[in-house]
């Protein structure tokens, strides 16, 4: 059975996967931490090098570009794709602008970047918010502001990945929360329409984080996926 490997979004950790893992038991999970490096290239090389030599991989969020990545430089090593909650373009300007003062602030106040410009977009409206929130808060605080540099710094200037995805042919699938206000629905259709052999699914009740938020219906559709 094909191994999986599980990349989280910006400031997570493995505990973004929720209990999927088990859910996708008896598969081999991997984890990867995007935090060593600050460029997608050196992520995805890193990655690749500590990886099986074919797996399948599936990324949320800056996981998925990391994801799009790799599959960019061993497309014929990734069996299968899952990208979640994710963008494959470039960097808007007016984003990449405000990297720096993001950068400079969380140096010091990291819980208060989180706080007042991140968090605020992660979820849907409903109850049983609070725990996740405090969830991303701990994940993203365990790591600290030295990997938001480098994340944000990876983020800031990475490639477009559109050509990368019109190229790759294995099995797909792109999910998203359907109200995710991160990484909106123009994206995916963006990501199913450049990779025809892609299913593209909408998760309910569910907008950045559709893995806690419900991971019930993620982990069918991921299933289904590994299945296929």
């Amino acid at each position: 059975m094909t191994p999986l490997v599980l990349i989280p979004g910006m400031m997570c950790d493995a505990r973004m996967w929720g209990g999927l893992p088990a859910l996708l038991f008896p598969r081999e999970v991997g984890h990867f931490l995007p935090t060593d490096h600050d460029s997608v290239q050196a992520l995805a090389a890193a990655l690749l090098a500590i990886a099986p030599p074919r797996f399948a991989l599936a990324g949320l969020s800056m996981g998925g570009i990391v994801a799009m990545e790799v599959i960019r430089q061993a497309p014929t090593r990734v069996d299968r794709l899952a990208l979640l909650d994710t963008n494959p373009r470039a960097e808007l300007p007016q984003v990449q602008a405000n990297r720096a003062r993001q950068i400079a602030r969380a140096a010091s106040d990291l819980a208060g970047v989180l706080r007042d410009e991140m968090k605020p977009n992660y979820l849907a409206p409903g109850p049983g918010r609070q725990p996740i929130l405090d969830l991303c808060m701990d994940m993203a605080l365990t790591l600290g502001p030295q990997v938001f540099a480098r994340q944000s710094r990876a983020l800031r200037d990475r490639p477009d990945q559109c050509a990368t995805l019109a190229a790759y042919r294995g099995p797909a699938l792109v999910l998203m929360g359907e109200g995710d206000q991160l990484c909106p629905r123009d994206r995916h259709d963006q990501m199913h329409a450049l990779m025809p052999q892609s299913r593209l699914v909408l998760v309910p009740g569910a907008a950045h984080l559709p893995t806690l938020e419900n991971p019930n219906a993620t982990a069918a559709h991921l299933r289904h996926w590994l299945n296929q």
